[in-house]
């Protein structure tokens, strides 16, 4: 059977469709299912969730309103006889693979389309139709509108000082904090969290509409209609209105909204300086001042990622044809490697790249590649093939080195090949040698990987492993924090216990009986103790090394040893660690040591591997690499705030280098009560490959079930040893940049200790050349690596790109997901060096820049007035705003130093998927949920006009997970998920939710199970209650509203870079 024929067993990756039966895979944002009745999840213009009312009906195409008398809406601040907002401009297709272009075209590019004109013919779907059909009723459109606040009741209060994880642990908490947490304040083990929402606008008696009491049915009207209001075209600007609870006043420098009313302008899209105002003697004094653009006529995440869904998750993403747009990371579907890399191992910012170095710098569009070369893939999908060409090792190009590939091209009857990457001509080995066909292409093309498919792997010969010899298996070294903080919460007792068992479950290569890696421990406080558990030995022997100066390892033989042989040994010692120490008084820690003695033990076990250092406290015990504490918040917004993010001392960098030549991965799992300096300490891991897990304020029975789950993943997931990757480009552009976990000693070499199947390394390219549009450009990433059995390997991954002259053609391949990722990337590496204020400018002017180039050059000629978005970038300004808003360029009050350390190198090796919830959390409304289906709800936006006081919802951004629970709950919902009988019952203290035998629970904690599943780390579930102190941590999140730390909201944001378009226009 040849190589890329498999049958596929399963369907497209977790996509329910009627040509895979019975499978029924929940998808990553709950697609609905064949049989599931569709009204359930409300049109998306239509009435707001929780208010339970007849859907508009939804046809394949949501044609947009015919031109005929519209229909009145009812309007507490619409003016009569005005249009509103006018509309956004866009490409006239669905963002995603319109069904009659070729598979891989984006829509074109945008042309206005004005509200009243005539209907459009059904071949020219209606710009920017995801925006779902208007509402069918005047009275569904005022339910909308109502139903968007929250009565003004919840946040009356201004937030409590000193909320959140860095402050001092107030002594009114009764009992303990929730975990990683001080004041009822969120764990610091998170980032990306902390500040919360403004306190509501402190207009005197802002009535925002009814107060919603969880009523299901339409609230009662507050204004009769008036007649002759135009409805909105799907996906233009929609009817203005006094600002919601909770927004403060205009984005800094927006400009003012408001013209005296006259007759209805011409059809325009958002122009600040023309937007027809509500007369000021219909409005409550209140409102006077301020006109609203209504969020549901921006673009919505939501929508997109829906339609995205709806259009590309049901069908394979072939990878034979050049240049292809990928569907969303957010979208569930299955790969066929048919010559191009899967989507899992490498996105590209663009897929149609400038042919020439001036268009590139003129679009601002970053050229990037995120690429994730050990991805994890779905079962139903391949896994690479491993090729063996036995001594003579793979077949490359002789000048510039590249591996075999499917875009050599072989000629003189096959003897010879030019390499598609430098065109150097390289005679075939003779071993190597087959005919080709009429065709041009060889005779076995599909009997070869390397020929037929993206990615592959070659067994290395000796010459790929260090000093000629063959790689022994790798080592996996324990080092636990024996001092009075780690005993004492129990900490050590725990680690012991669980490694009883991990150690049965060790990374092994395929069909291996049990693992080849080899396993040590040490214990460590002021000084270090060594265990000798050598399977003839009766009992464990320690040896302890109290010159922490000048470090070295005190036994060779029995140190590392074969689980399997000295099981009865190890398991002796790990009863006995927490015996030993249970009477400890030694508060101090040493740290710079702990990496020696394991860089040590590898070097004389000529090995690789990887420590595992549990670790509670800044390291202030005499030794290399002591530390003190240089906390210090007062330097935020200065010239001085960059200090914060680097390291107090180069001992680290070098010891970092060290470990990188030896092959020696560290990964660190912290337990901190008090700051702890994770810039410094979080060196080595960084560098290494390694990765750097934090819990703060540590409590057993909170943190355990999180802590736990987090170490055996760490410690089975698939890893590579002693890695170097290099990235080769086709003639015309070069790798110049490289961001991510790893070290670098040349321009060219990405070289880590470790890599594991959640890391990435984003990579930037920059013309060199010209490209041409006939042959496009080419990258092939190769990672040279020893597998956990110590088998030296090479992976192989290839992506061919198109190239344009015009403009248009990258606007409409470029891939929103994957450019903020890089942007974030870069952003967070500004910090090191720049003013935070400095980075979040030129992230501002770029995204301007991209979207001014796109209006000047490939939009339709219209007014100045008009915002005219690119339509796969039509997000852009919202993620945008979500990473300006994050805690690394924008902390609140309570973020700590450490968190915002932690988070800027979290960030860097994350993958597309991972930023995208991490920037906009996933809302789902779990009252919403289907108990008899497999689904997940519909997502909602993230905005606290989005919730109703009568839902539950649950809110993930990867590393955190929120149920928030509105006060008016009904009371069988709440026995059902929680187990109690009423709300002030439910306790904000709860790790998991409870075991409960009713649909609902189990549904609920399905969902939480399917989305702990999807993530790398396992998420620190917090329950919410709405007007609890908790909530301000929550309402962070929402990140469409304005932040406490100053953070605009999505709406100013939007006026804010139309602001900034207008003036580089002019």
């Amino acid at each position: 059977m040849s190589v890329n024929q498999q049958a596929h067993t399963g369907p497209p990756y977790g996509q329910p469709q009627p040509g895979y039966q019975g499978y029924q895979q929940p998808a990553y944002g709950g697609q609905s299912l064949p049989g599931v009745p569709q009204a359930q999840y409300g049109a998306y213009n239509g009435p707001v969730p929780g208010y339970q009312q007849p859907v508009p009906p939804q046809g394949s195409l949501r044609a947009p309103p015919t031109s005929g008398a519209p229909p009145p809406a009812s309007g507490a601040s619409h003016p009569s006889g005005h249009l509103a907002y006018s509309q956004f401009e866009h490409g006239d297709v669905q963002n995603g693979i319109p069904a009659s272009a070729a598979p891989m075209q984006r829509p074109p590019a945008s042309q206005p389309f004005l509200p009243g004109s005539a209907p459009t013919p059904v071949s020219q779907i209606p710009t920017f139709q995801q925006y779902g059909a208007p509402p069918a009723s005047v009275q569904q459109l005022r339910n909308h509108m109502a139903g968007m606040t929250i009565g003004g009741t919840a946040a009356s209060a201004p937030p409590p000082a000193g909320l959140g994880y860095g402050a001092p642990r107030p002594p009114a908490m009764p009992g303990p904090p929730l975990p990683g947490q001080t004041v009822a304040g969120p764990p610091s083990s998170q980032p990306n969290h902390v500040s919360s929402p403004p306190p509501p606008s402190t207009m005197a008696g802002l009535h925002p509409g009814p107060p919603m009491s969880g009523l299901h049915g339409p609230p009662p009207p507050t204004h009769p209609p008036q007649p002759g209001y135009q409805m909105q075209q799907n996906g233009s600007f929609g009817q203005m209105r006094g600002p919601p609870p909770n927004y403060g006043g205009a984005y800094p420098g927006a400009p003012n909204y408001g013209s005296p009313p006259g007759p209805p302008p011409p059809p325009k899209r958002l122009d600040p300086d023309s937007i027809p105002s509500p007369q000021l003697n219909e409005l409550p004094p209140q409102q006077k001042p301020r006109h609203r653009i209504d969020p549901d006529a921006i673009p919505s995440p939501i929508q997109v990622i829906e339609d995205d869904r709806n259009n590309r998750g049901s069908e394979p993403f072939v990878t034979g044809v050049r240049g292809q747009v990928p569907p969303l990371v957010t979208t569930n579907f299955l790969v066929k490697d048919q010559g191009n890399a899967s989507p899992r191992y490498i996105r590209c910012t663009s897929y149609n790249i400038p042919c020439t170095s001036d268009m590139a710098k003129q679009s601002q569009v970053p050229l990037a590649a995120v690429i994730k070369p050990l991805a994890a893939l779905p079962p139903e999908e391949t896994v690479p093939y491993l090729v063996d060409h036995g001594e003579s090792g793979p077949v490359r190009c002789n000048r510039c080195k590249a591996y075999m590939c499917p875009f050599m091209q072989f000629i003189e009857g096959g003897r010879r090949f030019q390499c598609c990457f430098c065109s150097c001509v390289t005679e075939v080995p003779p071993h190597y040698f087959q005919h080709l066909d009429h065709t041009g292409k060889r005779v076995d093309f599909y009997d070869r990987p390397e020929l037929s498919l993206g990615s592959y792997e070659f067994l290395a010969t000796v010459d790929y492993c260090k000093n000629n010899k063959f790689p022994s298996p790798p080592a996996f070294i324990f080092m636990i924090d024996v001092s009075y903080n780690a005993v004492k919460s129990g900490l050590v007792r725990l680690i012991c216990e669980e490694l009883k068992s991990l150690l049965d479950y060790l990374p092994r290569e395929g069909n291996m009986e049990e693992s080849a890696i080899r396993v040590g421990f040490v214990t460590y406080n002021k000084v270090l103790h060594f265990y000798n558990v050598k399977s003839s030995l009766a009992q464990p022997q320690m040896m302890v090394v109290s010159d922490v100066a000048d470090m070295f390892v005190p036994l060779l033989d029995g140190f590392l040893v074969n689980v399997n042989e000295s099981r009865t040994v190890i398991a002796s010692l790990l009863d006995q660690i927490p015996e030993m120490f249970a009477d400890t008084r030694e508060t101090e820690t040493v740290f710079a040591p702990v990496i020696q003695a394991g860089l040590e033990a590898l070097k004389a076990a000529e090995c690789a591997g990887k420590l595992f250092i549990f670790h509670t406290s800044l390291p202030i015990a005499e030794a290399p690499g002591k530390l003190k504490n240089r906390d210090d918040r007062k330097l935020i917004n200065t010239d001085k705030e960059k200090t914060l993010f680097q390291p107090q001392t180069s001992f680290y960098n070098n010891l970092a280098k060290d470990c990188v030549a030896q092959g020696c991965c560290v990964d660190l799992f912290l337990f901190p009560n008090q700051y702890l300096d994770v810039a410094t300490l979080g060196v080595v891991p960084y560098q290494t490959g390694g990765s750097i897990f934090k819990y703060a304020y540590f409590q057993l029975e909170t943190d355990q079930y999180r802590f736990l789950n987090d170490l055996r993943r760490d410690v089975q997931k698939e890893v590579g040893f002693d890695a170097v990757m290099r990235v080769r480009t086709s003639t015309g552009i070069r790798a110049t940049d490289f961001f991510g976990a790893f070290y670098m000693s040349n321009t060219t070499d990405v070289e880590m200790a470790g890599l594991d199947c959640d890391k990435t390394i984003t990579v930037e390219f920059k013309h060199d050349d010209k490209l041409s549009e006939d042959s496009g450009a080419l990258l092939q990433c190769a990672l040279l690596y020893t597998s956990c059995a110590g088998q030296r390997r090479l992976r192989i991954h290839n992506l061919s790109l198109n190239c344009c002259t015009q403009l248009a053609d990258l606007y409409r391949n470029c891939e929103t997901d994957t450019l903020i990722n890089y942007l974030a990337k870069y952003a967070y590496r500004g910090v090191l060096s720049s003013p935070v204020k400095t980075v979040r400018d030129a992230l501002i002017n770029q995204c301007a820049q991209i979207l001014a180039c796109y209006r000047k050059n490939c939009a339709s000629p219209s007014s100045a007035g008009q915002l005219i978005l690119p339509e796969c970038m039509k997000l852009l300004p919202v993620y945008l705003n979500c990473v300006l808003k994050s805690d690394v360029l924008q902390p609140g009050p309570e973020v700590t130093t450490d968190d915002r350390a932690y988070v800027r190198q979290l960030v860097t090796s994350m993958d597309v998927a991972e930023t995208n919830v991490f920037f906009y959390p996933r809302l789902l409304p779990l009252t919403k949920a289907d108990v008899d289906s497999d689904s997940l709800p519909a997502a909602i936006r993230n905005s606290e006009e989005r919730l109703s006081k009568g839902d539950i919802y649950l809110l993930e951004n990867g590393l955190n997970i929120f149920v928030w629970v509105g006060v008016n709950v009904q009371q069988g919902l709440i026995q059902n998920l929680f187990g109690v009988s009423s709300f002030s019952q439910i306790s904000n203290a709860l790790s998991t939710l409870p075991v409960l035998e009713n649909p609902f629970s189990k549904k609920v904690r399905s969902i939480v199970d399917m989305l702990q599943g999807q993530r790398s780390r396992y998420m620190k579930l917090i329950i919410v209650k709405q007007e609890d102190k908790l909530e301000m941590l929550f309402k962070h999140f929402l990140v469409e509203d304005k932040s406490l730390s100053g953070g605009a909201s999505y709406v100013d944001f939007l006026c804010h870079m139309h602001k900034e378009i207008r003036q580089l226009l002019s």
